[in-house]
């Protein structure tokens, strides 16, 4: 008998024929006919060369080969069954469940401390690594499971991939609180010629570059006015704290350093202030797994703004 050859379609119609020791029984419990269910164990009777049942006056009853052959069976589609069918409930508080995702240098200044303090607070078993991936390189890290899931300035339009806006903001400039335009009224949106007069500071990181700033000064004819430019915004906050130059950053960062340092930050022109979207984004496949759905429902609880979840297919 060579085992490859066996449908193993026909292995439940034994189990269901001995536990119910009627072929008819059997096909309605298992919902075939009764001449597929006859026909069924015909292959069976041909592959183990045995009748594997003989008639009585109780029904049918299982040769010797079969009450050998038939509670292992049973045993082992219950379990297979059970695997299938099962979805393991997430317990955050006792699993060690171990999450890859991939944040830039200022994602995972801005992003990793708040998820670390709540999967510290409701998972402090589980593990977190930021991999460093290429923003076009996400959907193929995302697709070999290579990360779980990514934040940061992303459109995937990869099959797949799926996402959610969590929020949508703007570039500021950020300077020193002691720093004044040269000319014009010091309010709260520089103006353009107050842009032009100014210094300028800008990061261009390459794992998730946003080329929009730049272009915004190139539209404005202010490419240089750019004296520095900066692989990280890591270092932007001591430029500014320490020199006369204007950085420009997105508002979330802004708005978070000058918590901590004696910062100001200033709007840009409103015609010319890029937007940008931060976004979650995952692999279809992890779409129904109940560990992925918590982290990304933490994801969404610490730093989403909209209303609704808004989860795009690619």
């Amino acid at each position: 008998m060579n085992f490859r050859q066996l449908d193993l379609n026909l292995l439940r119609v034994l189990a269901a024929i001995h536990r119910t020791g009627s072929v008819t029984a059997a096909g309605k419990a298992i919902a075939l006919s009764q001449p597929a269910t006859s026909n069924a164990l015909a292959r069976l009777r041909d592959y183990f060369n045995d009748e594997l049942f003989v008639r009585s006056p109780t029904g049918l009853k299982p040769t010797r080969l079969c009450e050998r052959l038939a509670p292992e069976v049973q045993t082992q589609l219950r379990l297979l069954e059970t695997a299938v069918t099962a979805r393991d409930e997430f317990d955050p508080a006792h699993s060690d469940m171990r999450w890859r995702l991939s944040l830039s240098d200022l994602g995972e200044m801005m992003f990793l401390p708040p998820l670390a303090i709540a999967l510290r607070r409701y998972a402090p078993n589980a593990h977190l690594t930021n991999v460093s991936v290429a923003a076009n390189d996400v959907p193929a890290a995302l697709e070999s499971r290579e990360i779980d899931f990514a934040i940061g300035i992303l459109q995937p339009s990869h099959r797949g991939v799926r996402s959610e806006l969590l929020f949508s903001e703007q570039y500021v400039a950020m300077t020193s609180s002691r720093w004044r335009p040269a000319s014009g009224k010091a309010g709260r949106t520089l103006s353009a010629r107050q842009l032009a007069e100014s210094s300028l500071v800008v990061a261009s990181p390459t794992a998730t570059f946003h080329g929009s700033v730049e272009q915004m000064l190139v539209r404005m004819k202010l490419a240089d006015r750019i004296v520095l430019r900066a692989r990280h915004f890591g270092a932007l906050p001591e430029l500014a704290l320490h020199t006369d130059l204007l950085t420009i950053v997105p508002q979330m960062y802004a708005a978070n350093v000058c918590e901590r340092l004696d910062l100001r930050v200033w709007e840009l022109p409103r015609a010319a202030a890029p937007r940008y979207e931060v976004r979650l984004v995952w692999h279809a496949s992890t779409a129904q797994d109940s560990a992925h759905q918590w982290i990304r429902a933490q994801v969404h609880s610490l730093f989403g703004r909209t209303k609704t979840p808004a989860t795009r297919p690619a």
